[in-house]
């Protein structure tokens, strides 16, 4: 069998053996639902309740207002939906302010209120992707009742000073006499940032335990108590009313145990991360002409590489070097299908050529110098033959 490079952790990433481990009891005698009063389901419960106090205290939170859910979407549709229509109920306001380069779950959310009567501002990026916190402070109204920025971008990997914008949007909710709530999609962050911001004006965050080595299917929304939110999914009583369902307690387990690993040895793994993921950069930087780098050069996610390469096909590029045994991607993995040129890079201002010729390297915790090595070994030949290909397509 091939040996893989992965070079795609953004899109998601290997489950880690102590999470496993983790869960495995809950996949198979400890079966019990955590709702449950017999001594099966109080194990359950137990298992859920010790999870929730696990991710409360890397959070810096109560473990009530730690929210599970099903994913990072879920999480992100949950608060900002929740928190719209509670607003609007209690005549607070119809108007929501969020970046241009979210995820499409913040933006589609976004979408979708603006059919029920809501009003959306779009606040624009600088060429690095950067959000201003004056800029999103001057965005907000007195009709205005979430303000939604990503805590750092997936794409290209840009770091957003979200507690900065948090203390400008709070400074003119207080100008104004109104208490507006703020949230991030704080999805890509675990593994480059920590995540104590309930001490920091961040109302709502939305995790998904995918993205730090944890199972698919598992999210977390925190929610500060206090918070109007309406829920928005309907049935049982779980999760303090916010989220109907049975709880997922295995994945539950091994989310709270990803995250703690993943925070626990936060600063060692960003640096290891952070000087492959530079290695990376400056070796097709320096050896390749036509390239550039997308994104704030010093202020970003410790394991993303984007880059454009000049008269290339990202798509021809994914699938050459996939042939190879590297994994990679054009953009996020969620738009993958979607051949249409990255929004986000369309909002840093780069044309349609250099969104179509770009590639993101995301690294994780097992990358090594020799995956680096395995992938600087094909890759400029397979830039030169997506030109070339380009160049026979153009002529005929």
């Amino acid at each position: 069998m091939k040996r893989l490079v992965y070079l795609d952790n953004a899109a998601t990433t290997p489950l880690h053996p102590r999470v496993l481990e983790a869960m495995m009891p809950y996949l198979t005698d400890a079966y019990g639902n955590p709702s449950a009063t017999y001594g099966l389901g109080r194990a359950a419960g137990d298992a859920l309740q010790k999870a929730r106090r696990t991710v409360a205290g890397i959070i810096g939170c109560r473990p009530t207002e730690v929210v599970f859910t099903g994913g990072g979407t879920e999480s992100i549709n949950t608060a900002i939906k929740g928190v719209a229509f509670q607003q609007r109920k209690a005549r607070a306001g119809n108007h929501i302010v969020t970046s241009t380069i979210e995820h499409h779950a913040v933006l589609h959310s976004c979408q979708y209120l603006e059919r029920f009567g809501f009003d959306v501002a779009y606040v624009p990026v600088d060429g690095d992707g950067l959000v201003d916190p004056a800029e999103v402070a001057a965005a907000v109204t007195d009709r205005t009742l979430l303000v939604s920025i990503m805590t750092a971008n997936n794409e290209v990997g840009t770091i957003e000073p979200i507690v900065e914008i948090a203390a400008a949007v709070r400074s003119r909710a207080t100008a104004l006499g109104r208490r507006i709530p703020f949230h991030t999609d704080g999805v890509q962050a675990p593994n480059s940032i920590s995540l104590r911001f309930a001490d920091r004006g961040i109302d709502l965050m939305s995790l998904a335990a995918h993205k730090f080595r944890g199972p698919k299917g598992v999210g977390v929304l925190y929610v500060r108590r206090g918070v109007p939110f309406l829920a928005q999914q309907n049935g049982g009583g779980q999760e303090r009313q916010r989220r109907a369902g049975t709880e997922n307690v295995a994945g539950i387990v091994g989310a709270a145990e990803a995250l703690k690993l993943t925070q626990e040895n936060l600063e060692a793994d960003r640096q290891r991360i952070a000087a492959l993921a530079y290695e990376l950069r400056s070796a097709i930087l320096q050896t390749m002409l036509g390239t550039a780098l997308n994104g704030h050069p010093e202020q970003r996610l410790a394991n993303n590489v984007s880059i454009s390469f000049e008269g290339a096909d990202a798509q021809d590029l994914v699938r050459d070097l996939d042939a190879r045994g590297i994994a990679c991607s054009a953009g996020a993995a969620c738009a993958g299908a979607n051949v249409e040129p990255s929004h986000v890079l369309l909002a840093l201002g780069v044309s349609l050529e250099r969104a179509a010729s770009t590639l993101r390297f995301s690294l994780g915790h097992d990358t090594t110098d020799a995956d680096i090595a395995a992938l600087m070994e094909v890759l400029p030949a397979a830039v030169e033959r997506s030109r070339a290909g380009k160049l026979v397509g153009a002529s005929r």
